[in-house]
């Protein structure tokens, strides 16, 4: 995308964009996303979290929809590189859930290892400590 994404947009046009279940929205997530939009890794995270429990979507599916919002030639995702990196741990390790992978990322870019936590699975992971 050429300049910068001078919008937003929330986890309700990513997902018509990507579930495209709702032709009306569809079009008017497409219109507005046509001149560049931005996506916060709040927006990103809750739409995984909508395609995972309201549509059921499956880890691969899950992964492939992180994907394409990477790949979006009219979004740009805040931390690119950082959520790049979750989608790779995700793909791994994808029982972990792609919101705890997202945020072992964050903290890894911040600086902020390790994360505690009582969660097993997470707590397997590199730079996660289980309390």
């Amino acid at each position: 995308m050429s300049g910068g994404a001078v919008r937003a947009v929330d986890t309700n046009v990513l997902v018509r964009l990507l579930a495209r279940d709702e032709a009306r929205q569809t079009e008017l997530a497409e219109a507005f996303v046509a001149g560049g939009a931005w996506v916060s890794v709040l927006a990103l995270a809750e739409t995984i979290w909508v395609l995972e429990a309201a549509y059921g979507l499956e880890p691969p599916r899950l992964a492939k929809a992180v994907e394409m919002l990477l790949d979006h030639r009219h979004l740009v995702l805040q931390d690119a590189d950082m959520v790049s990196a979750a989608l790779a741990l995700y793909r791994r390790r994808p029982t972990v859930g792609f919101s705890d992978c997202l945020m072992v990322e964050m903290a890894r870019k911040a600086g902020h290892l390790p994360i505690g936590t009582f969660d097993k699975a997470l707590g397997r992971m590199e730079g996660v400590e289980r309390l």
